[in-house]
């Protein structure tokens, strides 16, 4: 039985081809200047074409046949979605990209609840709560998914959805903060470097790696960490309704889909397919139908990643610690 959105779509895409249709062969085909006729056609089919696409570009918009938005956080999340490294790593998620993407979903008047799809390790700070606010801010049903992991960050970032549902085998939790160095002060010494201070501010190099870490250095260091922590307690406590000794007794600890859910860290272990029934539930409709929000990339940028995927793959073996130059933040 054809739907009256089928049947709307259908109608928009073949008055779109006629209306393209009789311009290409007007202009093309009826009056033809210094074109012969064959390539006159040609032409007018290639108008056709663009009509077929102008139309159904239409009809998506006017009968779009989604009514849940899929965004997917994978991999390390940051502000750019990559950096300098050495070997250079997969392209991770770019948070103002993913920002972007729940807001359109957000704007989109056919989209009914979003479904935030969660496989990464975690990552930068703020980025990680940028994306929290802006789950926290979509208007409908939000459930956060973990797939294969949903750690650290990407934690964070589900305690701004209204549930997250995991597998038994997904990983989750590492509620926690880390920060890292390399002393290389010895090695400098061994090959004949030393470091000379040039600074204004008695801790702006604190962190530097050719250079021995002071005490007090250190405590100011750890006393960063340690209010990001807090503030990272703080996010789940109130996102997931825990209590915040609950949440530091986890320690930072990794735990199986199915621990997590007895702990309470998860609240549904389901598939894909139970978390769509859950959505229709909570529209009120038979089922529902997902659309992939991703950002536009040009062709380029595509083919760069994939290449970069297979640098990251040859030489990620050789030169694993080369990007630890200097103090370095993460969740």
């Amino acid at each position: 039985m054809v739907s009256t959105e089928g049947l709307g779509r259908l109608a928009i895409v073949l008055l779109a081809v006629a209306a393209f249709a009789a311009i290409g062969v007007a202009l093309f085909v009826v009056y033809p200047t210094s074109l012969t006729d064959l390539f006159g056609v040609l032409v007018a089919l290639a108008v056709v074409g663009v009509g077929v696409r102008v139309g159904g570009n239409i009809a998506s918009s006017l009968f779009p046949g989604y009514n849940v938005a899929e965004v997917a956080v994978e991999g390390p999340i940051t502000r750019d979605g990559g950096g300098s490294s050495f070997p250079p790593s997969p392209r991770g998620t770019t948070a103002d990209e993913v920002v972007e993407q729940i807001e359109r979903a957000d704007d989109d008047g056919s989209v009914g609840a979003l479904l935030l799809k969660l496989n990464t390790p975690g990552g930068e700070v703020v980025p990680s709560d940028d994306i929290r606010l802006a789950a926290e801010r979509f208007d409908g049903p939000t459930i956060a998914y973990a797939t294969d992991t949903c750690a650290s960050g990407g934690y964070w970032i589900a305690s701004g959805c209204d549930e997250l549902w995991a597998r038994e085998g997904s990983i989750v939790g590492s509620i926690g903060v880390i920060g890292s160095r390399v002393n290389a002060s010895d090695l400098a010494e061994k090959v004949g470097l030393s470091y000379e201070r040039f600074a204004a501010g008695e801790y702006k190099d604190a962190g530097t790696p050719l250079k021995e870490l002071e005490d007090d250095e250190r405590e100011y260091l750890q006393g960063i960490i340690d209010d990001y922590y807090e503030t990272f307690v703080e996010r789940v406590s109130d996102g997931r309704d825990l209590e915040e000794e609950f949440v530091r007794d986890t320690e930072a600890r990794i735990y199986l889909g199915d621990t997590a859910h007895e702990l309470g860290l998860v609240d549904e272990l389901g598939t894909r397919r139970e978390i769509e029934d859950e959505l229709a539930d909570r529209l009120a409709v038979e089922d529902v139908t997902v659309e992939e929000f991703e950002p536009e990339r040009p062709l380029m940028a595509r083919v760069g990643a994939g290449a970069q995927q297979c640098a990251y793959a040859l030489g990620a073996g050789i030169a694993g610690l080369a990007d630890e130059r200097e103090f370095r933040l993460r969740t």
